[in-house]
């Protein structure tokens, strides 16, 4: 991967967890995914292999249903990415999410983000300044559960400012019928 980091097109893969289950006396951190998000992960992870290839890099949050989403996600893409469980992803605000994204390198030209709401959401909506289609007014509404938007941007990470990307796609993948 060589040429300007100004010029090259970056892909960033935003990714809320899958839906998790609230079992009593668990605490936050620890609560895992329940049935519909143990099937719509292998169903995010298959988007992600259709459409996207595989990224350079996978930065998710410690919490235990943010680990197991991208667990059964990346099982569907066929070779192994490098993964970093960063602390600051779990209940990160848009502050604390961009910091993390101004320290991903420059080589990553492909990057998956796997946290949390109201976060993600708030991200999504700060750095598109455009849409494809009805996307941002759709991420406006709800990012579900397992939602994935796939912004473009140029430039550096570290460079990354509001409104310099382009929300070009978002998904909401499901693994079976009757996962509403």
């Amino acid at each position: 991967m060589s040429g300007s980091g100004g010029s090259r097109p970056r892909r960033l893969f935003v990714l809320r967890h899958a839906k998790s289950a609230w079992p009593e006396g668990v605490a936050d951190q620890d609560r895992p995914l329940g049935p519909r998000g143990l099937r719509d992960a292998p169903a995010a992870g298959r988007y992600l292999a259709e459409t996207g290839g595989l990224p350079d890099l996978v930065l998710c949050s410690p919490a235990r249903r943010a680990r197991h989403t991208w667990e059964l996600a990346a099982a569907e893409l066929g070779s192994p990415v490098p993964t970093r469980h960063d602390p600051r992803l779990y209940g990160a605000d848009v502050p604390e999410l961009l910091d993390v994204l101004h320290g991903v390198p420059d080589e990553v030209s492909a990057l998956v983000l796997v946290g949390h709401n109201p976060g993600l959401e708030d991200l999504i909506l700060l750095l598109a300044a455009r849409a494809v289609g009805d996307a941002l007014e759709r991420v406006r509404a709800k990012f579900p559960t397992s939602a994935i938007a796939v912004l473009t941007c140029y430039g550096t990470w570290s460079g990354l400012r509001p409104g310099e990307a382009i929300l070009t796609d978002l998904t909401i993948p499901r693994g079976g019928r009757d996962s509403s």
